[in-house]
């Protein structure tokens, strides 16, 4: 039932989207709108808003056309829908909440004597619209606010004003699950006597995202811990949950064609079910704080929290409690401190790619938590980390130096065999493509200080140019970008945020010159494997020679 209903509000959708351009020869299909013959899958409350809305249109006033006052979020209480079904029927309300602002918004400007082509946006994307996609992202939680929120980012260029608006909102948190829901969770992963194996637990959570909300605990051996608990459902739901919401956007035609949305999703997809599986966060956070602790630069500079075990699994994830603010909140301290941070944050990002080639790709600034008393950043969150290949980090390494060097023919030639290009594009794309790639690279490329402080105008032009590359574009890009520009804009947008003076560039050809004495080691330690090989064949050879000469020697004997 609630697989159909969402079927047909999709359909309703898309024929209100037609009857809303149409203009004046339509009008009798409009009064037969409002006479609900078109709307019998649609919610009540769809005629209703077009009553409404029709009386304004007529200059009569009606509440429900007023434009409604902005509100404050705040996290409230509510179950995650779990079950197949019930996330089915949550997708299908909201496709119904949709149709009733389309309906009011269609009707209104199709009575008015307006077309669709009056305003740049169509009926579908209207604030209301846009915050009621917000509240149902935030109720359903899981893949679908996940996906909101990787949309949250976009530049201001990709999506709609109201709907950017609305959905960093989205950024903000989601609902919280109810004391029962969140017992149910803890008995199936930890046992019936879980609250046995910590001395104290808070039900009231700390923060709540897309997948899961954290609590805060303290362990029988004294340590204050925080345990991140997975909404119940999530990750069995990735799939139908990214789908119906594209399905949604689709609809709307919220995005353009040149981002290859398909191939978006598919990556979108793969990183959202490897972030539900807690466990193999666990070996991330792991296998990270033994990076940090082998370096003595990071070792001295950044912290990363112990993991318990044995109160973790694919569901739960305990780690020791850190202190610290969010990197955000430095932007408030002295420049000095701004200054120390940005360099940080920096330098880390860059040994991750190029000297370890295995990054923790989720910029979100609450990951980062600055404690003033030692100056240390303490790292959290590492669902989202992952390898990179060694071939694709030397090529991107290479481009990233043409661009601070302002090398056109290389920054073409990398852009190439990385794939991010096809080699048969216009001259149009291959200017914007090669000037972008510049002025991101301006950093890397200017001597001393860079003033992050000053990098607004530069921001609008990379927009503008990215405008223009979603016209030409004629490939998407590959799929190990998606994750590492999340990253990388994420450093930059810090550094930005805390108005930071960065020595960018003697960062950048440190990193350089130690991807380069990597490289020269892999292939002095790939050489003597191949020699000990070689001299273990020949080894082996004399020895059959040796044995056949001998068994030869017996028989003439």
């Amino acid at each position: 039932m609630g697989s159909r209903r969402l079927e047909d509000g999709w359909r309703v959708l898309q024929g209100l989207a037609a009857v809303a351009s149409a203009g004046a020869a339509e009008r009798p299909l409009l009064r037969r709108l409002l006479n609900g013959e078109l709307l019998q899958a649609a919610a009540p409350e769809a005629t209703a808003a077009a009553a409404a809305a029709a009386g304004a249109a007529g200059g009569r006033p009606a509440e429900a056309a007023a434009a409604p006052a902005k509100r404050k979020f705040v996290p409230r209480e509510r179950a995650v829908p779990s079950s197949s079904v019930g996330r089915v029927l949550g997708f299908a309300q909201l496709g119904t909440s949709l149709l009733y602002g389309t309906v009011r918004e269609g009707v209104s400007r199709a009575l008015g004597g307006k077309r669709a082509e009056d305003s740049p946006y169509s009926s579908f994307m209207t604030e209301d619209n846009a915050e009621r996609l917000a509240n149902a992202l935030c109720r359903m939680r899981g893949a679908a606010l996940k996906l909101g929120q990787m949309l949250s980012i976009q530049d201001e260029n990709v999506l709609p004003p109201q709907f950017q608006a609305a959905l960093e909102r989205v950024r903000a948190g989601a609902d919280v699950m109810p004391r029962r829901q969140l017992e149910q969770v803890m008995v199936a992963e930890l046992g019936p006597d879980w609250q046995s194996k910590l001395a104290e637990f808070d039900f009231q959570p700390m923060a709540a995202a897309s997948i899961g909300q954290v609590h805060s605990a303290l362990l029988h051996d004294g340590r204050r811990a925080v345990m991140k608990i997975q909404y119940p459902g999530v990750a069995r739901s990735i799939e139908s949950d990214v789908d119906n919401l594209m399905r949604l956007i689709s609809v709307a035609n919220l995005l353009p064609k040149a981002l290859y949305v398909e191939n978006a999703v598919r990556v979108a997809k793969r990183e959202l079910k490897m972030e539900c599986d807690y466990s193999y966060e666990l070996q991330s956070q792991q296998r990270f704080k033994a990076l940090i602790s082998g370096d003595p630069y990071t070792a001295q500079h950044f912290h990363v929290p112990d993991v318990v075990p044995e109160l973790s699994t694919r569901q739960v994830l305990t780690s020791e409690w850190v202190p610290g603010v969010h990197i955000d909140k430095v932007a408030g301290m002295s420049q000095e401190v701004r200054d120390a941070v940005g360099t940080k944050l920096l330098k880390l990002t860059l040994k991750e790619l190029f000297l370890w080639r295995y990054m923790q790709t989720d910029p979100n600034w609450g990951n980062f938590l600055f404690d003033p008393t030692t100056g240390q950043i303490n790292l959290i969150d590492f669902g989202a980390a992952r390898d990179y290949p060694p071939h694709f980090v030397s090529d991107y390494l290479r481009m990233v130096r043409a661009c601070a060097d302002r090398d056109r023919a290389e920054v073409i030639e990398r852009s190439t065999s990385l794939g991010f290009l096809t080699g048969d594009e216009s001259g149009v794309m291959l200017d914007a493509h090669v000037e972008a790639g510049i002025m991101v690279g301006l950093p890397f490329g200017t001597p001393g200080l860079y003033d992050f402080g000053s990098h607004g105008g530069m921001t609008r032009r990379v927009s503008e140019l990215g405008a223009v590359m979603l016209k030409h574009r004629l490939t998407p890009p590959p799929d190990e970008s998606y994750s590492l520009h999340r990253k990388l804009s994420g450093a930059f947008l810090a550094c930005i945020k805390l108005k930071a003076r960065v020595p960018c560039r003697q960062l950048f050809l440190e990193a350089f010159d130690a991807h380069e004495a990597l490289l020269a080691h892999e292939a002095a330690h790939n050489a003597e494997v191949l020699a000990a090989q070689h001299a273990d064949a020949e080894r082996r050879k004399q020895q059959r020679q040796g044995g056949a000469a001998g068994g030869e020697e017996r028989l003439a004997a």
